[in-house]
């Protein structure tokens, strides 16, 4: 069976509520036979007649490949605007148009390396498969996980029932310790000594979270929380500029070159900008 990405319409298996969030389990078969983490779905929203013609993008939190049963897939869903307002409606039995597996998973170290996996909000929901990857290849693994409040935190008790170690944090102190996780991380990465560290959620998070590893002198793999249209690269609504191997900057499309980044590449302060020495920035000036 090809495990690229394909679109389907999925019937929904299961809605459940995760603080202000909702919890999606989807029928997918295909979808999930080639999942790995760090994937995401692009759901269409609005129902067939609708106006809202683009796309939402979710970041897979979990996937049971097809055996005698059909394959199942996992998201998150934060009610946003009108897009998510109307999925967040939706009940067991409905149908969603999906397109998936997509982007680019997190790579996996080599051999065992320790680990830090640091959410912010329901970015938290691709960490969950890749902290049962990397436990898998025998790396130890910790979490970080943080939100503005504790009904904005998602994942703490599946990550505690795997990994034990869990440290929270939230902007007001309603749950865990009162501060940021950039706050908490680098005592978490002394204690285990870490090798790497992997995150997802809010853009300011992972650019604080990169120069934190990278002064530290360990590489962070980030999940981009780019807006993505199409999620297959033709829209360029999700474009970023990204340091190449030669040392070069370019405009990169975040859902199929992403939407996991080494965080050191990405040129975070110039997100949204055309910054001059971009490749081919001087053909776009005019424009």
């Amino acid at each position: 069976m090809s495990t690229g990405p394909v679109q389907l319409k999925a019937e929904v298996f299961s809605v459940a509520k995760a603080g202000e969030y909702r919890q999606f389990t989807i029928v997918a078969p295909q979808i999930a036979t080639g999942f790995q983490p760090g994937h995401f779905v692009a759901v269409a929203v609005g129902g067939e007649n609708s106006a809202m013609g683009l796309r939402r993008a979710f970041a897979l939190s979990g996937a049971t490949p097809s055996d005698a049963y059909a394959g199942t897939v996992q998201f998150v869903v934060a009610e946003h605007g009108p897009g998510t307002r109307w999925l967040v409606q939706r009940k067991p039995g409905d149908v969603l148009d999906v397109v998936g597996p997509l982007g680019t998973p997190f790579p996996l170290p080599s051999g065992p390396a320790p680990a830090v996996l640091v959410g912010g909000g329901y970015g938290a929901a691709p960490l969950l498969p890749l902290a049962q990857a990397l436990l898998a290849a025998g790396s130890p693994v910790e979490f970080v996980l943080g939100a503005a409040n504790a009904s904005r935190l998602y994942g703490e008790l599946a990550a505690k029932r795997m990994v034990g170690s869990v440290t929270v944090t939230t902007d007001d102190g309603s749950a865990g310790v009162r501060g940021l996780v950039t706050d908490a991380l680098p005592d978490v990465i002394e204690r285990m000594e870490a090798q790497i560290v992997y995150a997802c959620g809010p853009m300011r998070m992972l650019q604080a979270v990169g120069e934190l590893a990278q002064r530290r002198g360990i590489r962070a793999q980030v999940a981009v929380e780019e807006s993505m249209a199409c999620g297959i690269g033709v829209c360029m609504t999700c474009v970023l500029p990204v340091r190449g191997d030669d040392g070069k900057s370019r405009f990169v499309r975040a859902c199929v070159d992403g939407p996991v980044f080494d965080a050191q590449t990405v040129r975070w302060n110039d997100i949204g900008a055309l910054p001059p020495d971009l490749v081919g920035a001087d053909a776009m000036g005019g424009h």
